[in-house]
């Protein structure tokens, strides 16, 4: 299995595409190692826990990923989906085990937006009553 898995993931207005290859288990997001674009052990742990639910699969495939907008956290669990999407692709044995852990669920919450003649989502100007 030569080719290319390509999956896409998606987190508040984060967007992960991830490429899989065989390989040593090299992850590399945006032309920057794992360890350089996460910089701290709660991201990095977020984006590799596909393979720490399904172990067999560890180290078996580089991940090739570009990431755009957001933040970093949701930049991390983009990623995460994409991955695990990926990994439903090899194999759909691997679904099971990976929803019980609720990495196959797309997180839907996004944003409020701001409302016309209120301050922000749900706060309002200051009431004056004369």
């Amino acid at each position: 299995m030569s080719e290319t898995i390509h999956c896409i993931g998606r987190r508040k207005t984060s967007i992960a595409r991830a490429y899989l290859i065989k390989g040593k288990g090299k992850i590399t997001i945006n032309e920057k190692p794992l360890e350089q674009y996460f910089q701290t052990g709660t991201l990095r742990y977020c984006v590799t826990q596909p393979f720490v639910i399904i172990p067999a699969e560890a180290g078996q495939h580089d991940i090739n990923a570009t990431i755009i907008g957001g933040g970093v956290k949701g930049q991390a669990e983009a990623l995460r989906l994409a991955i695990t999407r990926a990994l439903v692709k090899i194999n759909p044995e691997y679904k099971p085990a990976l929803k019980a852990a609720g990495l196959t669920t797309r997180d839907p919450r996004m944003v409020e937006r701001k409302k016309p003649g209120q301050k922000k989502a749900r706060k309002k100007f200051q009431f004056t009553k004369r």
